[in-house]
């Protein structure tokens, strides 16, 4: 090595050293600056923690990254802690490792379906668990709307539903067959039915048949409603008299006017309890306004009567009424009456007796049994034949018995008022009609409770509004256990002993029954007709004997001919199911001929729809309330 090259290597010593001592300060201004910022970062971060009550945190800043632990008593303690932090540090800077106590597990929804029925088909909506089988409800929605469409809206959760869901699911699918346009809510606990009957005996019968079936624990909510009538003439009548003061009919166009009407007539003396029906058919919107004067004016003479017949209106006064007050009174109401009502006032001339003889009377008396005697005057042989004819005509040939007399001599109006009586006698299921010089009576007993309504607007359309009559008709109420239907293990019950008398039988390895077969279907059908909207289960079953494949077949043929036979005898088929098991259900050996002859059989079962697979995959422990009812199959697959 030259000494030039010596000296100049010594020369670079001091460069090197100095470069070394920069990238030294360099680094350690670089530890410091980064000590400052997490120093910085976390008095920061901590102090806001402890501020605002979160000294639970532990937090550690690694340069610009922080990181937060801890144990937060909730999920929302976790939520506000980590937001602080966010205020100090930017959020993407912050890793989140805090933990909860005892997190609070996730509640299953509340399952619940609407069914909604109307005539273009039925939509359902909803939340149900995955697990039910929705394309089986949906089937046997079909089957109950008639293949009409079905709209399925229903959203799958993988929870497991409450107790009672799927019984609650299978009685609101049956109701719906029943029920032609209506909503039902489904829940685990309730079923809501919003629904509309045909009228008010179709009402009263729906709301029979649900609470029957509907099963035990469930709450059931029913609004079923009928539409309003059509009341022809629409009709109202107040009196006041000895008796006090009643209405004989009592018809509304709303309930703002039944109600206006009902507080007249207390205030005008008539005792609690009476009601005014809501119906189709008057004349003016104004009814209401109009029959509130009109009993305002009853009251104000101290008794009379008030009638109204469509517009035509009478109010007619009690024998005696001073005429000045008769006139007051009569003048305002003609004031008070909207345009559209005509108002005739009557004050009637005391009635003189006929001292030479007995006044004339025209009377008909209705049996409890149906039977009627006419007795009593009328005018002449036509009139006669008329009523002897309309009475023939109401309640048959051989009922009725007329031993009636001539008079020419009767007042005016006569015959028409013997008529109409006789033809308001109708709505009687025993009584008595009459009629004298100046009224026409009708009392007795009805089975309905808008018959005495339904007398007057006979008599007031037949007679006019101003005429004379005089009512007093009680009704009667059907005790509830004379119409009460049976319960599905009733009607079980029956089928079993109908099944008792006498076995189905078939001929052997065929399904035509036996000529002993068919009275004992005959009595089935007979049960079942009565039982409307029970859910049955026609089970077929053979022995062992021959290939499975073939008794399968067998069955299944065997239990679709017993259900057939049942349909062709006028049974509605909505609640009736055929299924052949072959021989896979077995109730004795099929070693012994005995055996094999109790294997070959139908039975009749009571199912309940989609719970009777929930129990069958072991997924719900609810019991199905099945009763078995055996019939011997005489002819096995042999």
């Amino acid at each position: 090595m030259t000494f030039r090259r010596i000296v100049s290597r010594l020369c670079a010593i001091p460069h090197l050293l100095a470069l070394v001592a920069g990238a030294g300060l360099c680094l350690a201004a670089a530890v410091w600056t980064r000590n400052l910022v997490e120093a910085r970062t976390l008095r920061s971060i901590d102090a806001g923690l402890s501020q605002s009550g979160h000294a639970w945190t532990v937090v550690q800043v690694d340069g610009l990254h922080v990181v937060l632990s801890g144990v937060a008593p909730d999920d929302a303690t976790r939520f506000a802690a980590l937001s602080t932090a966010g205020r100090a540090a930017s959020s993407a800077r912050i890793t989140d490792r805090m933990e909860v106590v005892n997190p609070v597990a996730i509640q299953p929804p509340e399952f619940s379906i609407e069914i909604l029925r109307h005539d273009g088909g039925v939509s359902l909506a909803g939340l149900v668990p995955s697990s039910m089988d929705v394309e089986s409800v949906v089937s046997t929605i079909r089957e109950h709307v008639d293949d009409a469409p079905v709209s399925d809206l229903l959203g799958l959760v993988d929870f497991e539903p409450a107790d009672g869901w799927y019984r609650a699911v299978t009685f609101g699918v049956e109701a719906l067959a029943a029920l032609p346009r209506s909503k039902v809510s489904i829940t685990a606990s309730r079923v809501a039915i919003n629904a509309v009957a045909k009228d008010a005996d179709d009402k009263r019968r729906l709301e029979r048949l649900l609470r029957r079936d509907a099963p035990t624990g469930l709450e059931l909510a029913l609004n079923i409603s009928a539409p309003r009538p059509v009341v022809a003439p629409f009709t109202l009548r107040f009196l006041i008299d000895r008796g006090g003061a009643r209405f004989d009919a009592c018809t509304a166009d709303s309930e703002a006017a039944r109600d206006a009407i009902l507080e007249a007539a207390r205030s005008a003396g008539l005792g609690d309890g009476a009601t005014c029906i809501l119906a189709l058919g008057t004349p003016s919107t104004r009814w209401g306004e109009a029959a509130v004067a009109g009993i305002v004016a009853v009251a104000e003479l101290g008794g009379g009567t008030f009638t109204m017949s469509n517009a035509d209106v009478t109010l007619a006064a009690e024998a005696g009424t001073p005429r000045p007050r008769f006139e007051r009174v009569s003048a305002e109401l003609e004031v008070d009456l909207p345009p559209v009502f005509s108002l005739k006032a009557i004050l009637p001339e005391e009635v003189e007796l006929d001292e030479e003889g007995p006044l004339p009377e025209f009377m008909a008396i209705l049996s409890p049994e149906g039977h009627v005697q006419i007795r009593g005057k009328l005018g002449s042989e036509s009139t006669r034949a008329a009523v002897e004819s309309l009475a023939v005509a109401h309640f048959g040939g051989d009922n009725v018995h007329s031993a009636t007399r001539l008079d020419q001599d009767l007042p005016s109006g006569w015959t028409q008022r013997a008529l109409a009586a006789l033809e308001a006698m109708q709505f009687l299921s025993n009584g008595v009609v009459s009629v004298t010089v100046d009224k026409v009576t009708i009392s007795g007993n009805a089975a309905f409770e808008g018959a005495q309504s339904a007398i007057a607007r006979v008599l007031s359309d037949k007679l006019g509004v101003g005429a004379s009559y005089e009512l007093g008709v009680t009704y009667l109420a059907v005790s509830e256990p004379q119409i009460d239907l049976p319960t599905p293990e009733e009607c079980m019950a029956r089928v079993n002993e109908a099944a008792e008398q006498k076995k189905i039988t078939f001929n052997p390895a065929s399904s035509t029954f036996e000529d002993d077969a068919v009275e004992t279907i005959d009595a089935i059908a007979g049960v079942l007709r009565e039982c409307e909207g029970i859910r049955v289960e026609i089970s077929g079953h053979t022995d062992s004997q021959g290939r499975e494949t073939m008794n399968q077949r067998l069955s299944q043929a065997r239990a679709d001919a017993v259900l057939n036979a049942i349909l062709a005898r006028r049974v509605l088929g909505t609640g009736l199911v055929a299924k052949g098991y072959g021989e896979s259900r077995p109730v004795a050996t099929n070693d012994t001929a005995e055996g094999r002859e109790a294997n070959r059989r139908i039975e009749f079962r009571l199912i309940g729809g989609p719970e009777d697979q929930t129990n069958s995959s072991g997924s719900d422990a609810e019991n199905l309330n099945d009763e078995v009812i055996e019939a011997s199959d005489g002819g096995g697959a042999e």
